[in-house]
């Protein structure tokens, strides 16, 4: 990997790396990364759209954000009214895609302040006018499902899902990669030995049979799901990891702080691993992208998320069952290629920037 080393760099007071993002590497790295203009736009897109999906029962939504309904307010988006609330007959939560519901707000004096989009991930359109899948429409922009929900809906709230799963596999597996990474590669011999064969053992189990087993015996979860893929996720990162304390506990500070009697867990810490992180940082993007695409091939397979949850991988597992039902599949196919290709664009920017023979001399 890059010989990136942060904590190590000479100060340069030149005009040229003053302009580049002042005496910090990180804000010399943080401005080549900016020129990469396309790796920079696809972040900042990247990040909108993941904010727009954090927000997404103000986007999409079967029940009013607000209702004003004989003088009095009520927030839908927030708490369930039974029907007999706006006139009903029935104690039943409302639903408020019926014609009746509808028409006790529009009466004078009441209003409701709808989602732009207002269907949920689970709504059943029962008032479809075409039989369901049915194509796109101005009740339903983008069609619906083979059971009649909202493929917009779908889309926004499965693509949440896939973001916060892909984060959150990320995040565990980055921390058991540097840990088991900087144990092998700082204290190196006996240590540095076993966890290798361990990991030669531990990866050569099925991974995929696994999965199939323990989606049999216990119920389909995220946290389940997230359990088994991180038990595997990390050890593609620690042998980048390792490489980088193997090269880096050799140099003189390293030597200095131990003859000035610095533990090492100390000197791991404050010393080595800064000065280790360039693998971790640059492969974010893309451990991202394979956890995505981890994620939906798992339930295009029946394996991933219970059902009922919006799934991107459901969708496609459904196109695949309607061919002639195009827009299912053409629409979360440009989900999935949209957001893998900002992550890669962001990917590649954030390799170049943190290579130094990129650098401004």
């Amino acid at each position: 990997m890059f010989g990136w080393t942060p904590v190590l760099s000479s100060t340069d007071h030149s005009p040229k790396a003053l302009a580049a993002g002042g005496n910090s590497p990180t804000r010399r790295a943080w401005a080549r990364f900016r020129r990469n203009r396309l790796g920079y736009w696809s972040l900042l897109v990247f990040c909108v759209v993941v904010l727009l999906s954090l927000a997404a029962e103000l986007i999409s939504n079967d029940r009013p954000l607000l209702v004003r309904y004989q003088g009095q307010f009520y927030v839908p988006v927030v708490q369930e009214y039974p029907e007999t609330t706006f006139g009903g007959d029935f104690l039943t939560p409302t639903d408020y895609l019926d014609p009746f519901i509808r028409e006790q707000l529009d009466r004078p004096g009441n209003w409701a302040v709808y989602a732009p989009n207002p269907y949920g991930p689970k709504t059943l359109n029962y008032f479809a006018r075409s039989p369901n899948p049915s194509p796109p429409s101005r009740d339903n922009w983008l069609g619906t499902d083979d059971r009649g929900r909202d493929l917009l809906a779908q889309l926004i709230y499965g693509f949440r899902v896939s973001v916060l799963f892909a984060l959150a596999l990320t995040f565990t597996g980055v921390l058991l990669g540097v840990l088991t990474g900087a144990v092998q590669g700082y204290f190196g011999g006996k240590t540095d030995l076993a966890f290798q064969r361990f990991i030669e053992i531990w990866s050569a189990m099925p991974e995929l049979y696994l999965l199939i087993i323990f989606s049999a015996v216990f119920a389909p979860s995220l946290a389940l799901l997230l359990v088994l893929l991180s038990l595997f996720g990390w050890m593609g990162l620690s042998d980048y990891v390792r490489a980088e304390f193997l090269r880096n506990r050799q140099l003189d500070y390293v030597r200095a702080a131990r003859a000035l009697g610095v533990g090492n867990w100390q000197i791991i810490r404050r010393h080595v691993l800064p000065n280790s992180l360039t693998p971790v940082v640059t492969f974010l993007p893309f451990r991202m992208s394979g956890a995505i695409l981890a994620l939906t091939s798992l339930d295009f397979l029946g394996l991933g998320v219970p059902p009922g949850t919006p799934s991107l991988g459901e969708l496609l597992s459904q196109g695949k069952n309607n061919i002639d039902a195009w827009w299912i599949s053409l629409a979360t196919f440009a989900v999935l290629v949209l957001t893998l290709l900002l992550l890669t664009f962001m990917g590649d920017a954030l390799r170049d920037a943190l290579d130094p023979r990129k650098a401004e001399k």
